[in-house]
């Protein structure tokens, strides 16, 4: 089992550690919900730096990213981030990822955790472009700081206006007395912040710095437990439950990252699905009656006959309601759909919505 180069601190800290995606990762430090309302309401950090990091490079760069990614990167200029994922040849979904255009014929690929080999071997197996590739996973750390009061918590610790970068934006520049980090304006929370990619020499002192800068704020440490409810709440897809090599990005609603504008791994395929119409489709959905869903329930009609499967579900914090996330056949996936989940055998009311579940007020 991999650490991160934090793992004593959230020891040290007290926090629950678990497994996951071969790392020992901090899951609670005072309870899911608590460490949820902190980021909904004002700043807290996770530790992410078991993501995985690719620097892709060369003239032919782009050509690469262009061959293995759904989304157009061409459009990206420096200093933008684009949400994309990596079509498979059967259909499905190898990963997601985002890709950061750092400077002309320089890529970052941010991808997860748990797919960095398989990705990194996907991506070198189309890499018939010559593009230059670096595996920088082991060697950087990734902090998530996130909620409303981020900016202004964090402020101080750059000469850059942290107001001023963008949604899906990012600068690299001086940040808690480290010079060329990359401050980058996403998240997985839906509550705003940064994504803060440094070396492993220097996160410690980056962390220690962010927490007496956050201080004055009640900043607080996250765990993955919060990090799954926030971005549940969110309706962001989680590989391994909503996504995988067997969901097509058209059914797990991702058509808006899947350009048909240029040509791409499966590109003609899955053209011809979206022509045709999907036969399922991942929609949000909450419970009527008691209950929490979880992920492999499954979605039966009213007359108990299955339609479906449940990808993620829980108990929302910010909500009060429990939740979920799951595949449907199409004609089931209308907002307002009547739909049941079985939980021990018995059928748990349950209605389609919208999604994000959680609007900012």
């Amino acid at each position: 089992m991999k650490n991160t180069a934090l793992t004593h601190i959230h020891e040290g800290l007290g926090a629950k550690m678990v497994p996951f995606a071969g790392y020992n990762m901090p899951v609670s430090y005072e309870g899911v919900n608590a460490e949820h309302e902190t980021v909904r309401n004002g700043v807290g950090v996770f530790d992410v730096s078991h993501m995985g990091e690719f620097l892709i490079s060369g003239e032919n760069a782009l050509a690469l990213i262009q061959k293995v990614t759904s989304n157009d990167a061409s459009t990206l200029e420096n200093g933008k981030a684009q949400y994309s994922c990596l079509p498979n040849n059967d259909g499905g979904i190898v990963d997601d990822l985002i890709v950061y255009k750092i400077k002309d014929e320089q890529y970052l690929l941010v991808v997860n955790a748990s797919n960095i080999d398989k990705d990194w071997d996907w991506i070198s197996s189309h890499n018939t472009f010559g593009a230059e590739m670096k595996n920088l996973s082991d060697d950087y750390s990734l902090l998530a700081i996130q909620g409303p009061k981020a900016v202004e918590a964090m402020q101080s610790l750059t000469s850059i206006d942290l107001s001023a970068i963008k949604y899906y934006h990012f600068e690299v520049a001086d940040f808690a007395g480290i010079e060329h980090v990359i401050i980058s304006a996403t998240g997985y929370t839906g509550s705003g912040g940064f994504e803060i990619y440094c070396k492993n020499s220097e996160v410690e002192q980056v962390w220690n710095k962010v927490f007496e800068a956050g201080a004055a704020f009640g900043i607080k440490p996250i765990g993955l437990a919060a990090r799954d409810t926030l971005r549940l709440e969110m309706g962001f897809c989680l590989y391994g439950n909503d996504i995988n090599d067997t969901t097509s990005p058209l059914e797990a609603g991702l058509g808006w990252i899947t350009k048909f504008t240029k040509d791409f791994t499966n590109s003609e395929n899955l053209k011809a699905q979206k022509e045709a119409g999907v036969s399922r489709k991942l929609v949000g959905f909450e419970l009527i009656e008691r209950g929490i869903p979880r992920h492999d329930y499954e979605i039966v009609d009213a007359d108990g006959n299955n339609i479906g499967i449940v990808t993620s579900g829980t108990q929302a914090p910010s909500l009060g309601k429990a939740i979920g996330m799951g595949y449907v056949k199409t004609e089931f996936a209308a907002a307002d759909s009547e739909i049941y989940i079985l939980i021990r055998d018995k059928k748990i009311a349950a209605k389609v919505v919208k999604m994000p579940f959680y609007k900012k007020a």
